[in-house]
């Protein structure tokens, strides 16, 4: 990649990472018993159009036609919102992707409605959370992927929860996805050696229970975890810089 364009990728993903926290940010305050995915989805796409960006889920997931993943209680990831009003105590995850100026951002986060829930299903939010900040510690240029993986996998050991291994973290550019893949877990030093200027979606997946996941029948989408117990989801796009990182959407 040239001088030219890495300074403009930077620079958008860098302006759109602000918008997508933006976004979320507002989507988390109206998450609220009462209110319906279908709502929420529809306000995501308001916002999209207010702040000039593309829902990329929207236009490119094939098949599920809407701008943001929710997912509630036992669906792990990529919920298909629905018309199902919240309730105090449910565990809501949102995940989301936006282009902006030709460059993609990625960010996700799982809240309790009403701030309701018990103690193991606090520490689970707290954990997942706690993990990807494990995951970026010390890394930088020249730091691998592996030791990503280790890092978030040794904390969430600590935090006696199970890691998600079915789905895992990756690159981000001018697609969603693209390479090196970023698992949960792994050997510190192995993997795919992190450069300045990259961008990396780091995103622990975690459960109560056990780790097996199975997608949906009816939908194709939901991805739930097969013994019923919960589970968190925490995500953001993080920039490679010679000393350290940069948290592109956080709020």
């Amino acid at each position: 990649m040239s001088t030219h364009v890495l300074v403009e990728k930077m620079q958008a993903q860098r302006e759109g990472g602000k918008i997508l926290a933006t976004i979320l940010k507002e989507i988390e305050a109206r998450t609220v018993a009462g209110v319906t995915g279908l709502e929420l989805d529809e306000y995501a796409r308001e916002l999209c159009v207010k702040h000039s960006v593309e829902a990329v889920y929207l236009k490119e997931a094939k098949d599920f036609g809407y701008a943001i993943c929710i997912s509630k209680n036992d669906v792990l990831i990529h919920g298909v919102p629905d018309s199902e009003p919240f309730q105090d105590g449910d565990k809501v995850s949102f995940d989301m992707t936006i282009r902006h100026k030709g460059w993609c951002v990625d960010s996700a986060f799982t809240i309790l409605v009403g701030g309701k829930g018990s103690a193991a299903t606090k520490h689970l939010l707290r954990a997942t959370r706690g993990a990807f900040y494990a995951g970026i510690e010390g890394i930088r240029a020249g730091s691998s992927v592996g030791q990503i993986g280790y890092q978030v996998e040794q904390y969430l050991c600590s935090a006696k929860l199970g890691i998600i291994k079915d789905f895992i973290g990756h690159g981000i550019g001018r697609t969603m996805h693209e390479a090196p893949e970023v698992p949960n877990f792994g050997h510190a030093k192995s993997g795919a050696i992190l450069k300045v200027g990259q961008t990396i979606c780091i995103e622990p997946m975690t459960s109560l229970g056990g780790v097996a996941t199975k997608i949906d029948p009816v939908d194709g989408w939901s991805v739930h975890l097969v013994d019923g117990s919960l589970g968190a989801h925490y995500e953001h796009t993080v920039l490679i810089l010679e000393d350290g990182t940069e948290v592109l959407t956080a709020w």
